[in-house]
């Protein structure tokens, strides 16, 4: 009776399967997702990049930052034709193998037909076996052997009846499964190296690999930040709550990703010794003779120096601090985003009474500011047309002088004629380059809703409520704008007067935060009080007589009105879990690597200096988007005046501000008497 059977198979051809499989499987994919494929560059998009020196420049360092790119792609190239070789090599092995006699049938082989009789047998095994004898001149020694085997097959009355039955001479055998590994896997005087290799791939490369993975991973924040460096800036925020933007820089140049016992990437060169000191003199505010650790150490004072070498745009020797300015500013957006969430993070901790300092509104937004300072490399004093390629001080006092254009938005919408004159001294190529970077810069058309989800009335705000602020943010092209002299200038941030200069403590400010806000006085708050009761009267007269004329179909509609809230809110949520980080090139020449444009939108109250919102971080603003941004309201009823604004990471003059008058009531008493549960001795009798 038939069984089972195991045995490694090698000749036989399953292990070359096995390994043919396994190979086509890695070869697709491979050779579709890594095969070096030259860019074909689109001549449009050649056509709009800037030709300014600084771009021009930096698309050269770019394209030379990986000297050993050529490399690379020819062992990736001589990698991916070696395997596809390999594979050949076993197809053609796979389809030598014999598989003739797997398909054993006598008859066929004796051409005669099923049930002939012995004397045909006979005679057809006769007359074949004079053709294919070996010793005749037209014999085949493997095709002789089958032929008598056949013919031993059909003259034996037993194997003929259990090749009839069973399709094997031999009668009924043993279910053969090959395993796909090489028998000398299994061999005696073979089974040390294959114990040795089991050691050491599963006790010594894997632990090794394991560990060297987890040993960095934990070394790293999500956003490629030290956590050393993320616990630094939690200190010295905690420490310091009004910290002005000199502060600021002073601690990111202490990122321990510019030291070189946290960074191997970071050059120490005895050259330093001579140039750092000789760039420090030209610093007059670098405050170098500070003792406090981390910042006077050697790293720190260098990397500080770089930095304000960087936003005062004094050129450096281009094969010694030039290349660390390029490492410097090239990890500047992650550490300052990782600042932002630092900051953000502490004070809703002290919101919460986690902690006892709470970090002013200034302290964040400075942070902020640092960041187009960084990417554009221009210091805060800095006006806002010098981002524009060729453009010079005495330019840009110029036009300010004659031309009343004080920002770039002004610039865009002059008569192209009027701009070409104010633009007179510079040639026809520096002023097409100019005004092709002015309308690729972006042109925000920014505005919110505030509502109350989840409300009766999601337009009435009550003290204590959640509100929801959405903000929608619209990108355009600043060349929409050319030659439009009617467009509405838009709203730039207006901070406090206390601008963060110095470093003074806010420990009395937790008082003042949202939770504790006091409303607006008679005084400032009645016009705005009467336009908003004014807006409110009109839109309550209005929603009467709708109510009156259509309250059926009102009623009709409000469940589908319902569902398509939810479906969109379940479509943001999808949108946000999904977030990508591509939107619109920046043009900055000063900045290393290609930079997108991201935003921070948030919420706070310029009275107390608080910050109402975590800022929320837009990476991928390409034509439209929305943000949902969320606070508790005030606990006291009155008239509140808070502001939404929105800071650009990558230009300086983009940010922008919106007034959000929020008109708290009293929250609505709750009933003590329902007389849909008042049952009376009438109704029980």
């Amino acid at each position: 009776m038939g069984g089972q059977k195991f045995q490694y198979d090698e000749s036989g051809g399953t292990f070359f399967y096995f390994i043919l499989s396994f190979l086509a499987l890695i070869l697709v994919p491979t050779t579709f997702y890594f095969w070096p494929r030259k860019k074909k560059e689109d001549p449009t998009t050649k056509h709009e990049h800037c030709q300014c020196a600084g771009c021009v420049r930096k698309r050269i360092t770019m394209e030379h930052s990986d000297p050993y790119k050529g490399t690379k792609e020819l062992l990736v190239k001589l990698s991916i034709v070696a395997g596809w070789a390999l594979l050949a090599f076993l197809t053609y092995k796979v389809s030598q193998f014999d598989y003739e006699m797997s398909n054993f049938d006598p008859y066929e082989i004796l051409g005669v037909p099923l049930g002939s009789s012995q004397k045909e047998i006979k005679k057809a095994y006769r007359t074949l076996s004079v053709i294919l004898h070996p010793d005749k001149e037209t014999g085949d020694e493997k095709a002789f052997m089958k032929l008598t085997k056949a013919y031993q097959a059909l003259t034996d009355d037993e194997a003929r009846k259990n090749w009839e039955k069973y399709g094997n001479p031999d009668g009924p055998g043993a279910t053969s499964f090959g395993i796909a590994l090489p028998s000398w896997i299994v061999e005696k005087e073979n089974s040390v190296w294959v114990l040795g290799l089991y050691g050491l791939v599963f006790m010594v490369a894997l632990p090794i690999v394991v560990g060297t993975w987890w040993y960095r991973s934990i070394r790293y924040s999500g956003d490629k930040v030290l956590l050393d460096t993320t616990n630094m800036y939690w200190y010295f925020f905690h420490k310091t709550p009004h910290m002005a933007v000199k502060r600021v820089i002073m601690i990111l140049a202490a990122s321990f990703e510019f030291e070189k016992r946290h960074n191997n990437q970071v050059i120490e060169r005895p050259s330093d010794n001579v140039e750092v000191p000789a760039l420090i003199r030209e610093l007059p505010y670098l405050n170098e003779k500070c003792k406090e650790l981390p910042f006077a150490r050697s790293y720190s004072l260098k990397a500080r120096a770089i930095l304000h070498a960087h936003l005062s745009r004094i050129p450096l020797n281009p094969n010694t601090l030039e290349v660390d300015r390029q490492l410097i500013v090239r990890k500047c957006p992650y550490l300052i985003q990782e600042m932002v969430s630092c900051v953000s993070h502490l004070i809703m901790l002290a919101y919460a009474r986690k902690i006892q300092r709470l970090p002013s509104i200034e302290t964040i937004e400075n942070c902020m500011k640092l960041s187009p300072m960084v990417i554009q490399g221009l210091r805060e004093s800095e006006h806002p047309l010098m981002q524009l390629p060729h453009m010079t001080k005495e330019l840009r006092a110029q036009l300010a002088r004659k031309y009343n254009t004080r920002n770039l938005q002004q610039l865009a919408q002059l008569k192209p004629d009027t701009r070409r004159a104010a633009l007179r001294s510079l040639n026809d190529e520096q002023y097409h380059n100019a005004v092709k970077v002015l309308g690729q810069m972006p042109l925000i058309d920014f505005s919110m809703k505030c509502e109350v989800v989840d409300d009766e009335n999601s337009n009435v705000v009550t003290a204590g409520a959640i509100v929801t602020v959405t903000v929608e943010l619209v990108r355009r092209s600043m060349s929409d704008l050319f030659g439009d002299t009617t467009a509405k200038e838009k709203q730039g941030i207006t901070e406090s007067n206390e601008n963060g200069d110095g470093d003074g403590d806010a420990d009395g400010e937790l008082e003042a935060g949202t939770d504790d806000q006091k409303p607006e006085g008679k005084s400032g708050k009645s016009s705005e009080r009467k336009a908003q009761e004014g807006d409110d009267e009109d839109s309550a007269d209005g929603d009467s007589g709708a109510e009156s004329d259509n309250d059926a179909s009102e009623a009709a509609a409000d469940d589908d009105d319902e569902w398509e809230k939810f479906q969109q809110k379940i479509n943001k949520r999808e949108k946000l879990e999904g977030r990508s980080k591509v939107s619109h090139p920046v043009h900055c020449p000063l900045f290393p690597e290609e930079k997108h444009e991201y935003w921070w939108t948030y919420i706070c109250d310029r009275k107390s200096h608080t910050l109402l919102t975590v800022p929320y971080h837009v990476t991928n603003l390409i034509h439209r988007e929305e943000v949902q941004l969320k606070f508790t309201a005030p606990k006291w009823a009155g008239m509140y005046v808070f502001t939404v604004c929105l800071r650009s990471d990558s230009y300086i003059g983009m940010d922008q501000q919106l007034d959000l008058k929020l008109d708290v009531k009293d929250p609505a008493a709750i009933p003590t008497e329902l007389p849909q549960w008042d049952i009376s001795e009438r109704n029980v009798l």
